[in-house]
């Protein structure tokens, strides 16, 4: 056991001179890229788990809130009491579509709620749910765009500047006029570990990136189907039946009025001209 461990630590101390001497030996150029891709690594990384704290509170939030909301009577009784949830996202559509009811209902004199609502108010109410839902699901995505940039650049940054320190290394190597191993050997591997590093930096964001991506179309879903079923108990509630529509008196309906008609003018036919014929004269 002993044994295996100096090994290993045998093993992790050459590792680190080794990654020291290749940092020696690595260009300007090669340490300014991998520079840039330790910033761009904090920032997926920041990323990451702000975005996966928000996600998982998101969840959780849903989760209580929907077990809320299958236990009132009404509609509008979560409204009515002013229950707050921050930062849950079914909560957000379903006081949208509450305001938006709501303010439909009331009469502009008494600010009393209506018993029914129209067909128009209801469709206004479908077109703030609709909004709500995108506004929360661009606030769920907002900031995935930096762990795509992580993904997409990182390697591209590494390749960068493993060509750049390649090409620094034969341009040395030709002007010395010396092309042993020895010579090339520092240069090379100077120049890929800019690629190291940005494999290093783009793999853990692909991860995640696909994970924050697989979690925010359920959570998406999950507003579309809330969205929809927030409507059908809307319109259940508060929408008139056509049946009792035609029931009701209509307004303004138009009124028949009895127009006299004419006797009919009997048909004579014209009297024929009276022809005379003239004797021819001798």
């Amino acid at each position: 056991m002993n044994l295996m461990c100096m090994f290993a630590a045998a093993g992790g101390q050459s590792s680190e001179m080794e990654l020291v001497y290749i940092w020696g030996k690595a260009t300007v150029e090669g340490k300014a890229v991998i520079f840039v891709l330790l910033i761009v690594s904090i920032v997926a990384w920041t990323t990451l788990i702000s975005k996966a704290l928000q996600m998982a509170r998101a969840r959780k939030l849903n989760v209580f809130f929907t077990s809320e909301f299958r236990t009132q009577r009404h509609v509008l009784d979560m409204f009515d009491r002013r229950i707050a949830a921050e930062g849950c996202p079914l909560f957000a559509v379903y006081q949208a579509g509450s305001l938006e009811l709501d303010a439909r209902l009331k009469s502009p004199k008494t600010s009393a709620r209506r018993r029914y609502i129209s067909i128009k108010g209801m469709e206004h109410v479908k077109r703030s749910l609709e909004n709500t839902v995108a506004q929360e699901s661009l606030k769920l995505e907002s900031g995935l765009i930096l762990l795509a940039i992580a993904v997409s650049g990182g390697p591209f940054l590494g390749l960068l500047g493993t060509v750049w320190g390649v090409m620094s290394t034969f341009g040395h190597i030709a002007q010395q006029n010396n092309a042993s191993l020895t010579a090339m050997a520092p240069g090379v591997a100077a120049a890929l570990i800019t690629t190291v590093a940005g494999l290093l930096v783009a793999i853990p964001s692909m991860f995640a990136y696909n994970w924050l991506v697989h979690t925010l179309r359920t959570l998406t879903v999950e507003l579309d189907n809330f969205a929809q079923e927030l409507v059908s108990k809307m319109e259940t509630e508060y929408l008139q039946d056509e049946e009792m529509e035609s029931t009701a008196p209509a307004l303004h309906q138009p009124r028949e009025i009895a127009v006299p008609v004419e006797p009919a003018i009997p048909f004579r036919p014209a009297v024929a001209p009276e022809v005379i014929r003239v004797a021819p004269t001798d």
